[in-house]
């Protein structure tokens, strides 16, 4: 009888079997379609698309050659479609989304380690999660949160003040982002407290939720693939058997990852449901005083009808989902905005005065912004949605083609045989990668420096061409945050929380680069790190109190 290890290797022996004989006996409706030819027959092109490091050049170099629209070589040599065409991304993302959907391996990754939450749903239970999480992220619900942001963007401050001797000092200050960026998402979403920012270490989720995407990267690409196929068999106790008996270091860190992100969420929601059963003044006594996310979700889910309720397996993925979706894409921005910021000195002195301004309380004091006060900074505003334009925390996402259909073009591409080519045939099971970063980085859209970071282009009037192309994005014309059912839910609740700690750091500290190389790495979530990639997430500042 075969072993656990063996048959994980008969099963991945047979998918490649499978994906061998495929791409020999089928033809592809991508042969016409121009693009670089196969590099290696496992992985096709997908080594340096995929490049921690080397993929910024080689994605630049691909769509300078081929343009807005191409064909790449998966794994086993399969022809997948590259694309940031924004007619060919409308029709992915909004018209035709439920051709378009989430990868089986996307779903199947975050089903495993996180639960059945939004990331990890497809159609009807996504649709019904959505529904019933959509309020939480209102303008009307984010304005309570104002007094929570406020608290917790003073504790960074004071934690990053008695680490500053002497008034200057080098502060890894991706670790501090991190740090912060847990305990807005714990207080403000989960109404749970994950960090006091007072000790020099997070504790082991916060350590968890940070190395959950750069340890994903390690995993090997057929792990990934094969994990679709892999949670249908047999009962989650044999499942869990094959997990711990895998011989890769990566699957068994996601592992331990996933077990203590579970263990804690399992605490949080029993916690909450407690409170809630003794009444609304045990709920205001708690972390969030009853207005965080999950208390209003646990709430709304109680009173809901039987068709929209969610499960309690549903309701523990979303404090798993939230804290993994929240965590490093806000973090990892905040500390691009000051990477940049420190590289810039001009904009952050600009900024600076801006939000000294706008905090002087007429006596000479700091006073804390409201809601409107801190949204409508024109030149924050333009900050931010220059960094969220040039470098989106997540460069692209892949699709699956789930039925036969064509993707229509904003103008005609040449084929190799020369014809010109407005329409190009999907195939259900193709692989489409959105490019996010060369969306918003069109020349054609933004003009000759698209690549360029200017905050300043967000304080005129934005190039027709713009309003023009039609970008599905829910936020400024851009595919940071994409569009359609998939959006986003928490891109207001990221803004405002990247707002309040800028406003409350940089009246009181400057950010200088330090002698210390910084890299970012092409991660499923951007990160910077010091010398070799394989150095754990940070990124060193000099920070100077004012």
């Amino acid at each position: 009888m075969l072993n656990i290890p063996q048959l994980i290797g008969c099963l991945a022996a047979l998918y490649v079997g499978w994906r061998i004989l495929r791409s020999f006996l089928s033809k592809s409706p991508l042969d016409n379609i121009p693009g670089p030819e196969s590099e290696s027959f496992s992985s096709g092109n997908l080594e340096k698309i995929l490049d921690l490091r080397a993929a910024w050049d080689h994605q630049l170099n691909l769509v300078q050659r081929y343009g807005r629209m191409f064909a790449i070589h998966g794994l086993f040599n399969a022809k997948w479609l590259y694309t940031y065409d924004p007619r060919a991304l409308h029709n992915i993302f909004i018209k035709d989304q439920d051709v378009f959907e989430e990868t089986d391996m996307i779903t199947a990754t975050f089903n495993v380690l996180a639960g059945p939450g939004l990331i990890a749903t497809l159609g009807d239970q996504h649709r019904r999660q959505r529904k019933m999480l959509n309020p939480l992220f209102s303008t009307k619900h984010l304005r309570e949160m104002i007094p929570i942001f406020n608290t917790i963007a003073h504790r960074l401050l004071d934690a990053i003040s008695s680490r500053v001797e002497g008034g200057s000092s080098e502060i890894d200050v991706l670790g501090w982002m991190s740090r912060a960026a847990l305990e807005l998402i714990g207080q403000g979403g989960l109404g749970y407290s994950f960090d006091p920012l007072t000790e020099d270490k997070a504790d082991d989720f916060a350590d968890s939720i940070k190395a959950f995407f750069p340890v994903s990267s390690q995993v090997p690409a057929a792990i990934h693939h094969l994990l679709p196929w892999l949670v249908r068999i047999g009962p989650p106790s044999f499942r869990r058997k094959m997990v711990e008996l895998a011989p890769f270091g990566a699957v068994q860190r996601l592992k331990q990852i996933s077990d203590t992100i579970r263990a804690r969420s399992i605490g949080i929601v029993a916690e909450k449901k407690a409170a809630l059963e003794r009444g609304d003044e045990a709920l205001k006594e708690q972390v969030g005083r009853g207005k965080d996310i999950m208390s209003v979700l646990l709430r709304a889910n109680m009173s809901a009808s039987a068709e929209d309720q969610l499960s309690d397996e549903e309701v523990l993925a979303q404090v798993s989902g939230f804290a993994m979706a929240a965590m490093d894409t806000t973090s990892n921005t905040l500390s691009r905005i000051l990477h940049q910021l420190a590289t810039h000195r001009d904009v952050q002195e600009k900024l600076r005065e801006e939000l000294i301004h706008a905090r002087d309380d007429g006596a000479g004091n700091f006073r804390d912004l409201g809601y409107e006060e801190v949204m409508d900074l024109p030149y924050l505003d333009a900050v931010c949605r220059e960094t969220l334009r040039r470098y989106p925390p997540i460069r692209g996402m892949f699709r699956t083609v789930r039925k036969d259909g064509i993707l229509p073009l904003s103008a005609p591409i040449r084929g190799l045989d020369g014809s010109s080519i407005e329409v190009v045939p999907v195939t259900k099971g193709m692989l489409i990668f959105a490019d996010s970063e060369t969306s918003n980085c069109n020349k054609d859209i933004w003009g000759e420096d698209a690549y360029e970071w200017k905050p300043e282009r967000w304080l005129k009037p934005l190039p027709s061409a713009v309003d023009d192309a039609h970008i599905p994005g829910v936020y400024s014309h851009l595919m940071t945050f994409i569009g359609g059912s998939r959006a986003c839910i928490g891109f207001k609740f990221a803004e405002l929380e990247m707002k309040i700690v800028l406003a409350t750091l940089l009246p009181a500290f400057k950010f200088e680069l330090s002698d210390k190389p910084i890299f970012w790495n092409a991660a499923g979530i951007t990160y910077p790190s010091v010398g070799d990639y394989k150095r754990p997430p940070e990124m060193p500042l000099k920070v100077i109190m004012i």
